[in-house]
């Protein structure tokens, strides 16, 4: 892998650029009903490959995107994570969405928790970005988790129907997370604090 490739590391995951060879296992991904259980619907490979072409012209519009999650013990394609600025338009867009989508069989190991912990470091980091969001249905609770551990805090009077589904769709409603910067870096600063006070 090309140093060029890689936008961030943690202990288990290279997030990346996209690759050519990273098509097949989306698509397996994009396919699996566990996997999009709280998403429209489950992707052809057409269709797989359109959303892999347009996160790939994400990153040359924006500079930034969804990354390809890589475990560096074996090289394996597990998915994304990463920042997206949606496209549709409502109450708190334009915006910067952080996003996560893994193969299920890579789930219960904290690798989402993990890369977006990482994503959330680059976007106020080198990216200079002042807040982040994330939505999901309320029902999606794996995901709200990665939410609340990457310190994002919800307000129900922020929660919206999503304007790209139609009325009487189960997944309309949505529930908001934010982070802004400023509230990031108070808990950077806490948290090394805490670690001062330990000695570690």
């Amino acid at each position: 892998m090309n140093d060029s490739e890689v936008i961030a590391l943690t202990e288990r995951l290279a997030l990346r650029r996209w690759r050519e060879s990273d098509l097949e296992p989306f698509f397996r991904i994009n396919s699996d009903s566990r996997v999009m259980e709280f998403l429209p619907e489950t992707l052809t490979r057409e269709k797989s490959d359109e959303l892999a072409r347009r996160i790939a012209s994400h990153f040359e519009k924006h500079g930034f995107g969804l990354c390809a999650a890589e475990l560096r013990t074996n090289k394996k394609f597990i998915g994304y994570v990463g920042l997206a600025v949606p496209s549709f338009e409502t109450r708190f867009t334009p915006c910067v969405e952080i996003g996560w989508r893994l193969d299920a069989n890579c789930w219960a190991r904290g690798l989402a928790t993990e890369a977006a912990r990482r994503i959330v470091r680059y976007a106020f980091g080198p990216l200079g970005l002042k807040e982040l969001v994330s939505f999901t249905s309320p029902a999606n609770v794996r995901s709200r988790r990665v939410m609340e551990k990457t310190g994002m805090r919800r307000d129900p009077a922020d929660d919206f129907d999503h304007p790209n589904l139609p009325a009487g769709n189960p997944l309309r409603r949505q529930v908001l997370y934010r982070l802004s910067r400023v509230d990031w870096e108070a808990m950077e600063c806490s948290k090394s604090e805490d670690q001062a006070a330990r000695g570690t």
